[in-house]
């Protein structure tokens, strides 16, 4: 039988996520140790009240039926957390949950988009930012983010694509580069999208993971946002609720309640112990989440100043659970090539900068998922291979 597949999926190769975890296998079978510092899984464990109400809600059968909709606790829990958190208030019917981001990312487009539409999307960025609206048969329009510009687009330069396209994706402090976006260049953003009647996407995953004193806001908290914008807010990162897959998207209602609509067509509402476990960690204190992002940053700063130490400049991280940064000369720009040499000589993991777009050729990712002392032995594990001095 010769079955036919849809061409599109002519697009995706196999996740490098996979790949790299295969290449991970093959050298912990052969008793290397491995320092896996590619896959941005948190390894710390949800607060026990969240597991708890997680676990008191799964005792009772009434939970296991179709949830149909979003909890009343759940949303006045995001409201609450919103007001408290950015200083943001939040109607009703300007919340929706989602199966995590990257589900409402690939989703979204199929509310907004029609054959053809363009979209504005990061280069480099987190591949789910390109790969939603294509699924969307979208037209990809990427907007290029360089070093010398700060890591931020040029809004000026944009002003006819943004005339064209149906939205834009935002997000920072952004994945892979690790960069925060100043004040400025929101207030600057809000009036420009409505300008030129652009909708802007705002991934939101890791304001709570932030480094040297800088805030994480929401975009909503911007004057003039909740006209042109919509942002996704994940319990992934700052709760430790990653395969809870627990999310929200908040801000423009019109684009809230087409979501709601479509999200009515393809499933039946979050598992509802899910949802309980998501109302005990937004109701939570705010001391586990900062303890936490101390510990980011003391992962960091030894990762960043461990690699800068012994010749190879890793900037520090301004946000997000990641570092980014340029590979050694002598690799020249195949960053590929050398993230397998790393892996096979050092046991390192990490992430080429190429898998987020053209513009990450040259460059690397790190989570700073490993305990300090792992972090450590990795930078020494580098240092004594001699792949930097050759």
């Amino acid at each position: 039988m010769n079955i036919q597949f849809a061409k599109r999926m002519q697009d995706y190769e196999a996740g490098i996520f996979q790949i790299l975890n295969e290449k991970k296998n093959e050298l912990a079978a052969q008793g290397q140790t491995v320092y896996n510092l590619s896959v941005g899984t948190p390894d710390f464990a949800p607060q026990d009240y969240i597991i708890e109400a997680v676990q008191k809600a799964a005792e009772k059968p009434e939970n296991y039926k179709y949830a149909l909709a979003d909890l009343p606790e759940l949303i006045e829990a995001l409201q609450k957390r919103f007001a408290h958190r950015y200083g943001v208030e939040l109607e009703a019917d300007e919340i929706t949950s989602v199966y995590g981001s990257q589900e409402g990312i690939t989703h979204i487009g199929f509310c907004l988009l029609d054959h053809g539409d363009e979209v504005l999307v990061p280069n480099p960025g987190y591949p789910i930012f390109s790969i939603g609206p294509s699924l969307a048969d979208a037209k990809l329009v990427c907007y290029d983010l360089k070093e010398e510009n700060d890591w931020l687009p040029d809004l000026d330069a944009l002003s006819e694509a943004a005339d064209r396209a149906k939205f834009m994706i935002v997000s920072y402090p952004l994945n892979p580069i690790c960069k925060c976006a100043p004040h400025s260049f929101y207030e600057k953003l809000i009036p420009w999208a409505i300008q030129h009647n652009l909708l802007i996407v705002h991934d939101n995953a890791y304001s709570d993971i932030i480094y040297d004193g800088r805030e994480g806001i929401s975009i909503l908290s911007i004057p003039g946002a909740k006209e042109c914008c919509v942002e996704f807010y994940s319990l992934s990162k700052s709760f430790d609720y990653t395969g809870a897959r627990m999310g929200f998207l908040v801000g423009n209602k019109a684009v809230v309640q087409s979501f709601k609509k479509l999200r009515s067509q393809i499933d039946y509402g979050t598992f509802l112990p899910v949802q309980y476990g998501a109302v005990a960690a937004l109701q939570g204190p705010d001391e586990p989440i900062e303890k936490q992002k101390a510990e980011y940053q003391k992962r960091r700063d030894v990762l960043c100043r461990g690699f800068s130490s012994i010749g190879w400049h890793i900037p520090d991280s301004e946000g997000t659970m990641f570092a980014w940064g340029k590979i050694p000369e002598k690799f020249k720009d195949d960053d590929a090539a050398f993230v397998m040499e790393l892996m096979e000589r050092t046991g390192v993991l990490c992430t080429p900068g190429s898998s987020f777009g053209s513009l990450g050729k040259g460059y690397v990712r790190f989570a700073l998922v490993l305990p300090v002392e792992k972090i450590n032995e990795a930078v020494l594990s580098v240092q004594k291979s001699g792949i930097l001095e050759e």
